[in-house]
């Protein structure tokens, strides 16, 4: 029996790892802001015949992070896997945005993740196993505005540790999926159907939890979930920044 710890879990992909790991024999905490959410993702986990903690936290709240870092480091409740999930979107619009909400979501996406590895680390190593799941974005090979930078920092920093680290026992992956149908768009105030992205670049999430899932067991350092995206991963180097850049606007 092992516990995986899984953030931004009460919609999304967050939740659809929830589902996919307790599928797979796996008990979970389950971490996010919404506690309404949250009991619904719980339920679902509990109905597969699995226990679901529910943490309630913003991760950018100092005192809130030290409730999930410390449930991380509980020797009695070891977690096995941890799914660093938890994010938001903006617009690509730099110079407009309110410069706090960058440093925000700058905190979320690469501090944060950061501090979780850090605390599943130590008693990782020490046991001599584990597995720690970053989600990133394909826009991580990519000139995407500040999205793009923060999900490069993440993949990079993944492919590191998991060469550091796999060979104690302990795999670090970074899934680096495309446009997912969830509900992250529609936080961004863009209705489904009004991305302006074709619908072949479109992936449901339980193809990407799935995929990435295999890819994790695999102790694989960088995941891109469906074919499509593996070979656009391959192309998007070689093209010229202003070209990619300006398919990057696309979806915001």
């Amino acid at each position: 029996m092992v516990t995986a710890l899984v953030t931004g879990a009460s919609s999304g992909l967050g939740a659809e790892y929830a589902r996919q790991l307790a599928d797979r024999g796996a008990d979970l905490v389950l971490v996010g802001r919404d506690a309404t959410a949250l009991d619904i993702v719980a339920a679902q986990v509990r109905e597969r015949g699995r226990t679901a903690e529910v943490l309630v936290a913003d991760l950018l709240d100092a005192e809130a992070l030290e409730v999930v870092t410390a449930r991380l480091v509980d020797a009695q409740h070891p977690v096995e896997i941890l799914v660093n999930n938890a994010g938001f979107g903006m617009s690509l619009a730099f110079e407009r945005n309110d410069v706090e909400v960058e440093v925000r979501h700058l905190r979320l996406h690469d501090e944060i993740p950061l501090r979780l590895m850090h605390a599943a680390l130590g008693p990782m190593l020490e046991r001599g196993h584990g597995r720690i799941l970053n989600v990133a974005s394909i826009a991580a090979f990519m000139p995407r505005s500040t999205y793009g930078a923060v999900k490069q920092f993440l993949v990079s920093f993944t492919r590191w540790a998991n060469v550091s680290y796999g060979p104690r026992g302990v795999t670090v992956t970074a899934v680096c999926p495309g446009f997912v149908h969830t509900n992250f768009h529609e936080r961004l105030g863009l209705p489904p159907g009004q991305e302006g992205i074709p619908g072949w670049m479109w992936l449901d999430a339980a193809t990407v939890v799935r995929e990435s899932l295999r890819d994790l067991a695999r102790g694989r350092a960088v995941s891109v979930p469906s074919l499509r995206y593996k070979v656009i991963r391959r192309l998007l180097p070689v093209l010229p920044d202003r070209l990619v850049a300006g398919l990057g606007q696309r979806g915001r």
